[in-house]
């Protein structure tokens, strides 16, 4: 493959300019100053300048390359990293490439594409989606056609444009009509069509840029939790109105799925029965210890109203002591007697 037209080999003196008032910029620091640019940084100290990015895709759809003007009149020069991770100017940010299927678009699939996004401070990213016809010879079927894919990359807020029926392996000649500086994708070889890697020539290249996969979420992860709990999804669809025809379900597994409904319906109730009976005894116990503890509030109260009354210190003895008289008995011993005040025992 001819490479010559994407990789020059010398540098115009636009960007050799800008590469020495980078290094300029970065050798000369001074200390921090309060009230001064962020988080105290002097206007000289050796921190990339932060660049607006391309907000297209926040606003509306990112649009399809085949629909947008490029001018190809005015050369296109690739950038270095050095001069990507310094940043370059605004009517020239660094192109990144990423492709895929992007089948069952998913949070693993946006983190990638983030990752892309965040690569340089001024960076236009470009996705390539692959055709039906290219992933079902090369990787399998999915779930959601092309036209589904595409919209669905369409909306990725950090996505700025889109290629439909992008390649499976990369050319020169693609990435010199896309003006493309660097490809974004795991690190990881992905051999498909013949080759162990087919981003090898990007790597050999110094057009390779990584970017790290999200562990515990793909299409392959997200379609074997489907196949795995497949019956509760059909019981599910089922219920919510599809046809057995529509879910590829046969007339006894519908009957089959129709009863297990059932069956689960019943058990429902029974369940929501035996919780109901339980909230009622507890009621009943609750009711119970509370009359039991009341009525032992009212026997402790009733005694003490007892003793008061009748007990040895109570009213009633102290008013007959009041009103009678005492005397010593000689038959048995000197000893107080009281009797409805007489002096006789």
């Amino acid at each position: 493959m001819d490479w010559t037209g994407v990789f020059p080999a010398e540098l115009p003196d636009a960007i050799r300019g800008m590469e020495t008032q980078g290094s300029t910029r970065l050798n000369s620091r001074k200390r921090r100053k309060e009230g001064v640019g962020p988080n105290g940084a002097t206007e000289t100290d050796g921190i990339p300048l932060k660049v607006p990015r391309n907000c297209l895709g926040l606003r509306e759809p990112a649009p399809f390359s085949d629909e947008l003007e490029v001018d190809y009149s005015k050369p296109y020069i690739r950038v270095t990293y050095e001069e990507a991770l310094r940043g370059t100017p605004l009517d020239r940010p660094v192109r990144v490439y990423a492709d895929g299927i992007f089948d069952l678009f998913h949070s693993g699939h946006a983190r990638a594409l983030m990752q892309a996004k965040s690569l340089f401070p001024n960076t236009y990213l470009i996705v390539g989606v692959c055709s039906d016809e290219l992933t079902h010879n090369f990787k399998g079927f999915t779930v959601m056609n092309e036209n589904e894919r595409y919209d669905a990359v369409q909306h990725c807020r950090y996505v700025d444009e889109v290629v439909r029926n992008a390649p499976w392996t990369l050319s020169p000649e693609f990435l010199a009509e896309h003006r493309i500086d660097f490809v974004a994708h795991d690190d990881i070889p992905y051999s498909s069509a013949g080759s162990d890697d087919v981003y090898r020539h990007i790597k050999e290249a110094g057009m390779f840029a990584p970017t790290q996969r999200t562990e515990g979420i793909s299409t392959s992860d997200i379609i074997t939790r489907i196949v795995r709990d497949y019956d509760v999804y059909a019981r599910r669809n089922l219920q919510r109105g599809y046809t057995a025809k529509e879910l590829n379900v046969s007339f006894i597994n519908e009957k089959k799925y129709h009863l297990q409904e059932r069956v689960d319906k019943v058990k429902k109730r029974v369940k929501d029965v035996e919780e109901k009976s339980k909230e009622f005894v507890q009621k009943v116990e609750e009711k119970s210890i509370d009359l039991i503890q009341k009525w032992e509030e009212k026997s402790r109260e009733f005694i003490g109203n007892f003793l008061e009354m009748f007990g040895p210190e109570g009213a009633l003895t102290n008013t007959a002591n009041s009103s009678g008289s005492y005397t010593t008995c000689t038959r048995s011993g000197p000893r107080a007697c009281e009797f409805m005040g007489r002096n006789t025992c």
